[in-house]
């Protein structure tokens, strides 16, 4: 029989970790993250990574798996989290899988044959210098939509680095991952609010980030010789605050920038995330769904 796994998905900072840990509390769940950033080591605050409560209360997967200097592929994750699915399936209790972040989520639901394409340092760099010339990163953009569109709408035309990324597995003839028959029965529940309240959640969130430490959280990551220029470090909250401590960017613009570009994520991951798709159960957080998401979870683990 195939596992079954309950999996959280929806826009940042609807509350997806926090079920996630109910319900595995409740129906003896361990929880897998899908969170292309919590892999990192030593970046927790803006990562948004469960708190030692929730990590003591319940266990948790794939958090923590390299040095922020470090690689991790879409292949890799979905390799990992299939060894998870199947030590906890294994264990009889209930794999969670939660997180944000589309292609991993997909990837494992869809059971992707994921193109294995090896990063091509040369051909990197030269993306890179293009993508620094003026209307560079555009014209990268633009290609990458020509060759696969598909993939392009996905992608912030912002993040250079998941550009490059695409061009450089379409050049090698691998664009788009295959989709083979799925390996487990899924239950899919969608977290989304009304956009207004989706804002004010997401500038809260990152103004708590602030205030528990984010700013040093970086100093210390670049103390420790991590470059600004890394792909964990440029990510959304590390790239500003950098600027910041590099004298850029004054404190509030940029934690004004880190709420701009969290609201295009959020808008970004409902391309992953369809409200449109009938596989995925959504729920209005607004509307305290907790009691029903538990019946539809139960419902789906007892039949």
């Amino acid at each position: 029989m195939k596992p079954r796994i309950v999996a959280i998905v929806g826009p940042t900072a609807t509350g997806k970790s926090r079920l996630a840990v109910e319900l595995a509390t409740e129906f003896g769940g361990e929880i897998i993250s899908a969170d292309s950033r919590q892999v990192y080591r030593g970046m927790n605050t803006g990562t948004a990574k469960p708190p030692p409560s929730d990590l003591a209360a319940v266990p948790h997967h794939l958090l923590d798996l390299i040095e922020p200097d470090g690689s991790f592929s879409l292949a890799e994750f979905q390799q990992a989290a299939f060894g998870a699915i199947e030590s906890i399936s294994g264990r009889l209790r209930v794999p969670i899988l939660a997180g944000g972040t589309g292609q991993y989520i997909w990837s494992v639901l869809e059971n992707w044959a994921v193109p294995r394409v090896a990063p091509d340092s040369e051909l990197r760099a030269s993306l890179e210098r293009k993508a620094s010339t003026e209307d560079g990163a555009a014209a990268m953009y633009r290609e990458l939509e020509l060759r696969e569109p598909e993939a392009a709408r996905r992608i912030d035309p912002r993040n250079i680095r998941r550009v490059i990324r695409a061009l450089e597995i379409s050049y090698a003839g691998g664009a788009q991952p295959a989709k083979r028959p799925p390996v487990t029965e899924n239950l899919i529940i969608g977290l989304t609010a009304p956009r207004h309240e989706l804002y004010r959640r997401i500038e809260s969130r990152i103004k708590g980030m602030v205030d528990s430490g984010l700013v040093e959280e970086v100093k210390k990551l670049l103390d420790a010789g991590y470059s600004p220029g890394l792909p964990s470090m440029s990510g959304i909250g590390y790239r500003q605050i950098a600027g910041y401590l590099g004298g850029k960017l004054s404190l509030p613009e940029a934690i004004d920038s880190i709420i701009a570009d969290t609201h295009r994520l959020a808008r970004q991951q409902y391309n992953w995330f369809k409200l449109s798709d009938e596989r995925i159960k959504w729920f209005d957080i607004m509307c305290e769904p907790s009691g029903e998401i538990r019946n539809i979870t139960a419902a789906f683990l007892h039949t």
